[in-house]
């Protein structure tokens, strides 16, 4: 037994080809790729990895453990520069949407909220471009004029949360009132196949609806804390803002995987 396990039996060079084609072409592992060579597929990762290492830094620092604290940060900070580069064009994305919002048939006030959100969205990543500018060195602002730039990013990505919160509080209410309609005016009879046939295909687009809605209110209202303690409206410790964005990046990532690669 013992030249058995000193001496183990090879295994033949086609089995080995055999067991890497099976993980290399795996199809989680095609669906992995799928999703990362897409830019907010990508985007979601490292923000997940930015977020969990601004709660590890904080973890370390309490147990005291300096050096391996300055490790993780120094991760948090590349990542986080990162993520400024890849976001370079979406100013002009959210411009777009705000367009397209604009011409969207809907009640006028969530018309006009989700307008606002897509402005808002615009403006913060402008501002965030001149923070990505200063901090690789490309254009020099003084600290004060740095902080204030940086400051005023945050506020209007502040303000885009807030106007899809409040958009998304009365986009459910209005979704729960129509799948109440629906589920009331269930039609009786042969006669009424064809209307019951819309009925149900008009439900489970509510249905749909509703609980996107509940994903994306729940994303925000975990990525409201974020900016909130950056222009100091309240402080929360850098343990449970890295949890906060954690959760959300996981959330995110997951509505970006759904459409990309599908599933429920």
């Amino acid at each position: 037994m013992t030249g058995f396990f000193l001496f183990p039996i090879p295994i033949p060079p086609f089995e080995m080809a055999t067991i890497a084609a099976q993980v290399i072409l795996h199809p989680t592992v095609s669906q992995g790729l799928k999703f990362t060579a897409t830019t907010v597929g990508r985007d979601k990762l490292y923000r997940a990895v930015q977020y969990f290492s601004r709660f590890y830094t904080w973890y370390l620092l309490r147990k005291g453990n300096k050096e391996e604290a300055a490790r993780w940060n120094a991760l948090k900070s590349h990542l986080g520069t990162s993520r400024k580069l890849l976001r370079i064009g979406k100013p002009i994305e959210h411009l777009q949407a705000a367009l397209k919002a604009s011409l969207a048939s809907g009640p006028a006030i969530e018309v006009v909220l989700a307008v606002a959100r897509q402005i808002a969205y615009s403006a913060y990543l402008s501002y965030d471009l001149f923070v990505w500018a200063n901090a690789v060195k490309f254009i020099q602002l003084a600290p004060e004029t740095a902080k204030r730039v940086s400051r005023t990013s945050a506020k209007f990505w502040l303000a885009g949360i807030a106007f899809n919160l409040v958009n998304g509080v009365l986009k459910t209410a209005r979704l729960a009132a129509e799948s109440k309609k629906l589920n009331q005016s269930k039609p009786w009879g042969e006669k009424d196949l064809s209307e019951e046939a819309a009925r149900e295909t008009r439900l489970a687009a509510v249905e749909k609806a509703r609980l996107a809605t509940r994903r994306q209110l729940l994303i925000d209202l975990l990525d409201v804390s974020l900016p909130a303690t950056s222009i100091e409206l309240y402080s929360l410790s850098e343990g449970t803002l890295g949890l906060l964005g954690l959760a959300s990046s996981i959330l995110g990532a997951q509505n970006q995987w759904k459409s990309v690669v599908g599933g429920k």
